[in-house]
């Protein structure tokens, strides 16, 4: 995978290194300034994106940060993106450990980071890259010289031995509970008429795990949950998805089953990705707002909400940012619910209804002064609206989960899981003005 791995400054020069192979001379990265150089001095555009570079048969693969360069050297034609990863997951490490990483950090902890080091990656093969892992057996006391008598030296956690590396043994709770979280984030672009123009789904199933030993869970969901099955009459396929290291794929694969044994606390299994017509497009908050100007001295907002949800669903901490001249001034804001403020430094107006119970629709008002704005319209047209909103007890592509069943061989215990469904705005839940 990677012969040498560098910690150089901005400047290039080398602060801390390792040779895993012993086949590329030690002077190799004497040269990598230069080339950084030579890339920036390039005129295509592309190669200043280029993640390595090729000199006289050594690839050299670096990323940066906090004014470092972390630099990866190879002679032979290795995957590219995995070593980026390695690097990438020997900053994250390096940053929990120390909070942040810098020039300084480094001279002052070189020894834990040969550790490190070499904890992460064997005769140039990538290893434990887990934090949890490594501060079982890395810690600060590396520091001292501490003499090393059978009776003190430090044994690899069994993770690093076990075919589990994201779970360590010996985890015990009084009180052993799952918490499932199905998080949907809707994305739309809605006309100012209320048609829904574009959208999509992005959910995630997370779970905090506080369960005692080496659990083994099965998790099962409901047909529009199954994937490629037939609901309705057409496929709902889940687009993109991803699941956490700890899935058993080739039990997915072949049997459409998720089986794992999870890392202890919280992490995201499963995020997946719907797109428009894969499920109902219907608006779940409709906007209706009307401007009027008023021979170019004042604007006037009028403006409605409604949920379009069950009557039994309730919709928290709704936000409607309508967005107004950059120079208008001294508004005047009434909401027949909510609250209406004023934002100059956004530039809009922000209604907020707390609690919005499905099938309710609600107005407001505000009335502001334009001192230097010629054509507001053609301004606000350019800025749509944008809405928050959280629903709890709810998902749009209708995904539920009919079990969560834990077992755990040895302890036996039995544990209840809670799930929860949450549906919310997205990035880019917008409505167009005009």
């Amino acid at each position: 995978m990677a012969s040498q791995v560098h910690f150089l400054d901005i400047k290039g020069k080398p602060l801390l290194s390792r040779d895993y192979k012993g086949d590329i001379p030690p002077n190799t990265i004497e040269k990598f300034p230069l080339l950084i150089l030579e890339l920036e001095d390039d005129n295509d555009e592309e190669s200043n994106y280029k993640p390595f570079i090729n000199h006289q048969g050594i690839n050299y693969i670096y990323i940066s940060h906090n004014n470092l360069y972390i630099c990866a050297l190879t002679r032979k034609n290795e995957n590219v993106m995995a070593i980026i990863v390695f690097l990438s997951k020997i900053v994250e490490v390096l940053t929990q450990y120390f909070k942040t990483l810098e020039e300084e950090s480094i001279r002052d902890n070189f020894v834990i980071i040969y550790e490190l080091l070499d904890e992460m990656m064997d005769f140039g093969y990538a290893q434990t890259t887990d934090t949890k892992i490594l501060k079982q057996y890395i810690t600060q006391d590396y520091f001292k010289l501490v003499k090393k008598t059978p009776s003190r030296i430090v044994q690899p956690p069994n993770a690093v031995t076990n075919s589990v590396n994201w779970r360590s043994d010996g985890i015990m709770y009084k009180k052993n509970e799952a918490f499932l979280d199905v998080v949907e984030s809707i994305n739309m672009l809605i006309s100012a008429s209320g048609h829904v123009l574009n959208s999509e789904i992005l959910g995630k199933i997370k779970i905090k795990s506080h369960l005692s030993g080496m659990p083994d869970l099965r998790l099962g969901l409901n047909d529009k949950g199954i994937f490629s099955e037939e609901t309705n009459n057409r496929n709902l396929d889940l687009e993109d998805i991803k699941f956490h290291q700890c899935v058993r794929l080739s039990k997915f694969e072949n049997e459409k089953i998720i089986t794992f044994i999870p890392p202890d606390g919280e992490f995201t299994l499963m995020s997946y990705r719907l797109s428009s017509n894969q499920f109902l497009v219907k608006p779940l908050i409709l906007v209706d707002c009307k401007i009027k100007v008023h021979q170019h001295s004042r604007i006037e907002i009028i403006c409605s909400v409604k949920a379009q949800i069950k009557k039994k669903s309730v919709a928290n901490n709704v936000e409607v940012m309508i967005p107004i001249p950059e120079d208008a001034d001294t508004p005047k804001s009434s909401a027949q619910y909510g609250s209406v403020k004023w934002h100059p430094e956004k530039a809009c107006l922000i209604w907020k209804l707390r609690t919005f119970p499905g099938g309710k629709q609600y107005f407001m008002s505000s009335e502001l002064g334009l001192p230097a704005v010629s054509d507001p319209e053609a301004i606000l047209s350019k800025r749509p609206i944008k809405l928050n909103f959280s629903i709890p007890y709810f998902t749009t592509s209708g995904i539920q989960v009919r079990y969560l069943r834990i077992n755990e061989p040895k302890l036996q215990y039995q544990s209840y899981p809670w799930v929860r469904y949450i549906t919310q705005a997205g990035d880019d839940y917008t409505v167009r003005i005009k």
